[in-house]
């Protein structure tokens, strides 16, 4: 049995699995799915055609779904899917897509911190921790096990890669490859992150591999082209080595450093 204080306002169409916990002065709009085991705090919204997974815990404050802020959105039917084991602290905001049938994604095992904000048609992995007050603009992909610092402003378009780490109060305009730490206004790439790929379980070998890629990139006198051909020659393939080539070079094919956007 689901426990839903008898103040929370929720559509007829909304449909609540077993175990979840509505607080208090809660709103579910229309097609809103909640799956099993989810807490939802006291004076949290819901908008429209949000799903939400199983086990996620959403704090006071927060608004799910939310019409997107995007001139080009005329009303049309779109989504938020938040996946599963997701903790989303205090007045978080993540906006539903713009575009017919288009949707806002974010995977399973997040940490999104209070006043944190996703825009529309985002795309969010799994593992990713977002410190407070963290604003991704619209069309930003952030892939797995990313950690972002505090007051983070995060560019529309822009590609973070799998175990990237963005320091606090930096300015993300251009695409931050995978494995990297980045900071600074506009944030740069300063070193491996190579604590947060142990923790990882991420293998020696590997972690050294990546270490020398790295000092390629941005330690040589070495343009991009040349560094990656010298990867691609010196550094043995694994799967991590093969994704970080192909991440660098998706970049040239997209506009101000961002692989994703077309213009």
């Amino acid at each position: 049995m689901s426990n839903i204080h008898s103040s929370a306002v929720i559509h007829p169409t909304a449909e609540v699995s077993e175990g979840v916990e509505i607080g208090a002065y809660c709103v579910l709009g229309e097609g809103v799915i909640v799956g099993p085991e989810t807490k939802i705090h006291a004076h949290v919204v819901i908008e429209p055609y949000t799903h939400i997974g199983a086990h996620c815990e959403i704090w006071s404050g927060a608004v799910l779904g939310g019409v997107p802020q995007d001139r080009k959105f005329k009303g049309e039917k779109s989504f938020v899917i938040l996946g599963d084991h997701n903790i989303v602290r205090e007045c978080v905001t993540i906006h539903r897509a713009a575009g017919t049938g288009e949707a806002t994604r974010v995977g399973d095992h997040n940490l999104i911190m209070a006043y944190s904000h996703i825009g529309h048609n985002c795309n969010i992995g799994s593992y990713v921790t977002m410190a407070n007050m963290v604003g991704i603009s619209g069309h930003a992909l952030v892939e797995d096990r990313v950690t972002i610092g505090g007051l983070v402003g995060i560019h529309q378009f822009v590609r973070i890669g799998k175990f990237a780490m963005l320091g606090g109060y930096s300015k993300v305009v251009q695409d931050v490859p995978p494995f990297m730490m980045a900071d600074g206004r506009p944030s740069k790439v300063l070193d491996l992150n190579v604590i947060g790929l142990r923790r990882s379980g991420v293998a020696s070998a590997t972690r050294s591999a990546l270490k020398q890629a790295y000092k390629f990139l941005y330690r040589s006198d070495m343009n991009v082209t040349q560094a990656l051909e010298t990867i691609d020659q010196e550094i043995p393939p694994s799967p991590e080595r093969d994704y970080l080539l192909d991440f660098m070079r998706n970049i040239r094919y997209g506009y101000g450093g961002r692989q994703q956007d077309a213009r």
